[in-house]
Order: structure tokens, then sequence, then C-alpha cells
């Protein structure tokens, strides 16, 4: 694993789906060492998240899903950077509702198996917030990013267009509660919580329909 390591950047800007419009703060977050490092999620600011890359190289930037609030800066960030831009092909409707000229670089994929500085992210789809959600999961960290998948307290929102109720529960019970007790949830907005946490609550997710 060498020297990688967690950073976290909060961003601000708003999020805007099915003629809603809302202020949000987002976790962006940067896997690493001092040499190179991937990007999750590059939201609202490019120039805040280059300055949080720093000189060190930018292996790629990595979009959990594909709402505007998660993506935004990303093509600017790439455009000054020259890193790819990798989604999960079943978020592209999501996306070009964003950036209607400007494709994602990469697919994501189930299992596909990211490194960065001795560090490996490996992606597990979790359908349900949106279509192509997917979380990176590094063993060697104890952590998960989950975007906006798994939160402290539950699971993300499914009452707007492209996402399901039962199948984000399906994705948090079978992909990310099955995971070390002690892994380190890094979410897509507010703090971080741990799989240990949330996985007695899940049937309470359930009750209450998220």
């Amino acid at each position: 694993m060498a020297g990688a390591r967690i950073e976290r950047l909060v961003t601000s800007g708003q999020f805007s789906l099915d003629g809603g419009t809302w202020d949000v703060d987002n976790n962006v977050w940067l896997v690493g060492d001092d040499t190179e490092v991937i990007v999750i999620d590059a939201a609202h600011d490019a120039d805040a998240v280059a300055g949080a890359v720093g000189g060190r190289t930018l292996r790629a930037i990595v979009c959990t899903h594909a709402h505007n609030d998660h993506i935004d800066a990303a093509p600017a960030l790439a455009a000054r950077t020259g890193a790819p831009v990798l989604l999960h092909p079943e978020d592209l409707p999501l996306w070009k509702l964003t950036h209607p000229g400007r494709a994602p670089d990469g697919e994501l994929a189930d299992g596909q198996v990211l490194a960065v500085a001795g560090a490996e992210l490996r992606v597990l789809h979790t359908p349900g917030h949106a279509p192509g959600a997917v979380c990176l999961y590094a063993p060697a960290l104890r952590a998960v990013f989950s975007g906006d998948t798994l939160f402290a307290g539950g699971p993300g929102a499914t009452g707007r267009s492209y996402s399901h109720f039962p199948t984000i529960v399906e994705s948090v019970r079978d992909r990310l509660l099955t995971l070390p007790g002690d892994t380190v949830v890094c979410t897509g907005h507010g703090e971080t919580t741990t799989v240990s946490a949330e996985a007695p609550h899940l049937q309470e997710w359930i009750d209450r329909g998220f």
C-alpha cells in the first residue's frame, strides 16, 4: 500500500433534477500519495479540486454516478490535467443532461480494479440511487467510497428520476453491508460512517421507505 492515503475536499454548488434545484455540499475524495492520485467525484469547483491534486499526477477522475453535483467539474478538471473521466455506462443518460457534448473517456464495470499509489480500489456496481451508481472498495485502506448509495443513517434518496428504492436496498444489503464491519464509509455528502454502524438499521430503512 506504500503511502496511499485518503483526503477529503468539500465543495459547494447546486444539484438539479426533475425541475428542482437544491444547494448542496459535496465530498470530493482523493486517494493516493505524494506522487499520484485518483479523484472520486469532481464536484462544482475544478480549481479547488486541481489545487488539492497539486503537482501530483492525476490518474483518473472517477464518477460514482452522474448526478450533476458529482460530475459538473469533471470535464474541466480532465482538460487541465489530461486525466480520463470514468463512468458506469448505465449512467450515460444522466451524464448527458449535464454534459451533452462531452462523453466520458472510459467505462467503469463491476469488479474492475483501479490502482493508485500501491492501493487497489474495486468497483462495486450499486444501482438504486442511479442506474450506474458505483462504490469503490479499498480493502487496504479499510474504506469504501459510497457516493450517494449509503450515508450515515441510511441509503441515498430514491424519489427522483432514474432511482428505485428496492434496488438501492438490495445494493446496500448485498454489496456494502457484507464488507468488514470496520470499513469506513466515505460518503458523497456529510460525515463518514462505518459498515457496522449502518448494518443494524437495514430493516428500519425498508420500513421507512426512503
